[in-house]
């Protein structure tokens, strides 16, 4: 397994920063809290976020809990950032280090009560999955909560332009060796829930969420905000597959703007989230 970061952006950049701390915001808003689908938050005591990013979630488990909270990370500047976070609001439970989570998690077995993800379908390349869920299995504690989420689109709009620049950006993914199909949000919702019931893993809950960000919502700005950064961030990978060329991208990339910011845009992103508990053998 090659060794390394392989997510699709810049890990470093503080403009990938800030989208996720926008979009952290918005989703979570959206799924009705940090730990929905976990019936009984009383028994964790151990929690763990890979791909934490910045810290949002972990930051919002900590405050909410008594728990020790953990997030890792492949990038420092995000594990730097998180770690100031959780001092400035004097979070003592939440910590945060970088680690890469394409490779063997540095965790005892059975070290948490839960183990959280959510979008990883732009960090993990489709031969990581197995090997990656087969490490959350690992740490997790028998009768402990696996609880993943990822988008089952990448945002169904009225913009014709905005549907096509997210149906261009799943097929750049898609080539690039990320997720299962190239249409469908790259097919891992499926495939997770393929893997809860391979492992027999008990009290399975599917959540489903919708996050609306239509023209006047609350989530629009930091919506709007996630798309314009993506965009920049998503145009040299395009190109160099040769799925547009510039002139093209400048037009579909300001015309989905334009869009956004007119009265009528109404846009829905659709989300998954799956719950199961480790079996106690």
């Amino acid at each position: 397994m090659e060794k390394g970061n392989c997510y699709i952006f810049d890990p470093e950049s503080p403009t990938e920063l800030g989208r996720l701390i926008d979009q952290d915001r918005v989703v979570t808003q959206a799924m009705g809290g940090p730990l929905v689908g976990i019936d009984d938050s009383t028994s964790l005591h151990n929690i763990l976020d890979l791909g934490c990013g910045p810290g949002s979630w972990v930051l919002d488990v900590a405050f909410a809990l008594a728990a020790e909270v953990e997030g890792v990370d492949i990038s420092r500047s995000m594990v730097d950032y998180a770690n100031a976070r959780a001092r400035t609001q004097k979070l003592l439970n939440a910590s945060f280090g970088v680690m890469d989570i394409t490779q063997p998690l540095d965790f005892p077995d059975a070290s948490f009560d839960l183990v959280n993800a959510r979008f990883l379908a732009g960090v993990l390349k489709r031969e990581i999955w197995a090997t990656f869920l087969d490490e959350c299995d690992r740490i997790l504690r028998p009768g402990g909560f696996l609880r993943l989420t990822e988008a089952v689109d990448f945002g169904a709009t009225t913009s014709e332009v905005a549907n096509q620049l997210g149906a261009l950006t799943l097929h750049a993914l898609y080539q690039l060796g990320y997720g299962f199909s190239p249409d469908h949000a790259l097919g891992i919702p499926p495939m997770l829930l393929s893997f809860f019931r391979q492992q027999q893993y008990r009290q399975m809950a599917v959540s489903a969420h919708a996050l609306d960000y239509s023209s006047s919502t609350e989530a629009w700005a930091d919506m709007y905000h996630n798309v314009e950064v993506a965009g920049v961030q998503m145009k040299p990978t395009l190109m160099q597959l040769g799925l547009i060329n510039e002139e093209l991208f400048e037009l579909l990339y300001q015309q989905t703007l334009s869009a956004m910011r007119s009265q009528s845009f109404c846009g829905l992103w659709h989300l998954t989230t799956i719950v199961g508990q480790k079996p106690v053998r």
